[in-house]
């Protein structure tokens, strides 16, 4: 029985005996991003503690170490302040070279003004990073890839790189065969699919089966615009820059600042030339730039994202982590690997490699990041209601920048924008705040004072000018 037919189905057969890893157990896990280097960190280190003697193979063809898309993952790359103090308390302790720029801020571009938000607690900065070593012709000064960074970690824990393309997962009896593209084949007690959603692999998992269903996607754009650190400090600042553009199909847009870099990421449904065109040529981003010109991009790509959890996630002696199986929605990525990674660590090494185990210990915490993104696609509506009504959008501009103008108040707007833009808070917090009578009494206010005809009189009517800027 081939895996994919087994895949969807929980294992009658499976318990203690049958899937619980013993000494000499061998793990297959395919992709060391973040959830691949991640589990194997956890697994190794949870297997050290109850003295179990397993190996680790870790397949990753890619070299993080390299420039360009040899090295490149395909991230825009920011962290929260929450999660590096999560990975310190596992042991895991990023250092300066990996973070190429503290987030103090976010600045928030709309067509009736901008404002700058700043960090409401320590605990919800952000840092931006390079998952790879950085874009083509780049120089090799100071910058490291956070990818890289774990791997190592991973490698330093007892994992064995092997740096093939896996090409595709079998069943062979009660072990799964890993193969490769140069012909390279093995056995394993458990394979680990963690290769996100760009992989050759998943989808060719889901064509041969009848009942896996890969994660949903969508087409986004990342590129990288070479401006030197002296400009981006005077243009850009320690800021993350955020659009919120009447553009359709666009959910989300930022430019973040890294070393002599800005990235530019936009998420949304299915990204092509028409909304890019529309995008670039918006005076609410050509005007981050020097000179109002938007510069030509080093090098740029187009990855798909997941939307949507893959069903199932795991099945007898596999299980997919992160990206491949289930992430959150937009946001934070690189948490959710975290989440993932150590459920299913945690469970095949104190509980076993069965489907009935996954379905008991490991599935959880999937239901909970897909419950929670639930939640988070009905935001996005109502922040795509709020992109389309420019009554809207004044409001909101003039509840911001009125609570970043007291520094003593409540920023209940200032929180809800910060923790919708970073993913520092879940979806389901966000969303329940702003059922907060405060919150909404407050935004009822300020729809119609930064609509009233004195406001318009009083601010002029140019693009830009309908309320007052706020910066630091």
């Amino acid at each position: 029985m081939t895996m994919v037919e087994d895949l969807g189905r929980l294992s009658k057969r499976s318990g203690p005996q049958s899937s619980s890893l013993q000494d000499g157990s061998r793990i297959a896990v395919v992709g060391a991003g973040p959830a691949g280097s991640l589990f194997s960190y956890f697994l190794l280190n949870m297997a050290e503690a109850v003295s179990l003697d397993i190996g680790v193979d870790l397949f990753e063809p890619r070299h993080f170490c390299h420039r360009g898309p040899a090295g490149c993952n395909h991230c825009g790359g920011i962290v929260s302040e929450s999660l590096v103090q999560r990975l310190a308390t596992e042991g895991i302790m990023l250092p300066d070279g990996v973070v190429q720029r503290g987030i103090e801020s976010y600045t928030l571009h709309m067509d009736v003004g901008d404002v700058e938000i700043e960090t409401p607690l320590a605990e919800k900065r952000i840092a931006a990073i390079y998952r790879g070593n950085g874009p083509r012709n780049s120089e090799p000064l100071d910058t490291h890839s956070f990818d890289g960074y774990l791997l190592e970690l991973a490698q330093e824990k007892g994992a064995n790189l092997v740096p093939r393309l896996v090409t595709g997962v079998r069943r062979e009896d009660n072990r799964m065969r890993v193969t490769c593209a140069d012909q390279y084949c093995n056995d394993y007690d458990l394979a680990v699919i963690a290769t996100g959603v760009n992989s050759r692999l998943v989808e060719s998992l889901e064509d041969e089966s009848r009942e896996f269903r890969r994660p949903g996607r969508t087409k986004t754009f990342i590129c990288e615009f070479l401006l030197g650190r002296d400009v981006i400090r005077d243009t850009f600042g320690p800021s993350m820059h955020v659009f919120f553009l009447d553009i359709p199909r666009l959910k989300f847009a930022a430019l973040i600042p890294k070393g002599d870099y800005v990235t530019l990421c936009l998420l949304g449904k299915d990204i092509d030339d028409e909304l890019m065109q529309q995008f670039f040529s918006s005076p609410e981003v050509m005007n981050c730039f020097p000179k109002g010109t938007v510069p030509s991009h080093v090098c740029h790509c187009y990855p798909r994202i997941n939307i949507d959890a893959a069903n199932p996630a795991y099945s007898d002696r596999l299980v997919m982590i992160g990206d491949s199986g289930t992430t959150r929605l937009f946001k934070d990525g690189i948490g959710a690997s975290y989440r993932t990674a150590k459920a299913a660590a945690r469970t095949v090494v104190f509980h076993g490699t069965g489907a009935e185990d996954f379905e008991k210990y490991y599935a959880p915490t999937c239901r909970a990041i897909s419950k929670d993104n639930q939640v988070g696609k009905v935001v996005f509506g109502f922040g795509s209601l709020i992109q389309k009504s420019r009554f809207a959008r004044r409001g909101v501009l003039r509840m911001t920048a009125n609570e970043q103008k007291n520094a003593n108040g409540s920023r209940r707007m200032s929180e809800v924008l910060w923790d919708l833009f970073s993913g520092s808070a879940s979806y389901t917090d966000v969303f329940l705040r702003t059922l907060h009578p405060a919150y909404i009494g407050s935004l009822l206010w300020n729809l119609v004072a930064g609509n009233s005809p004195s406001a318009s009189s009083r601010n002029g009517h140019g693009r830009g000018q309908e309320c007052d800027r706020v910066e630091h």
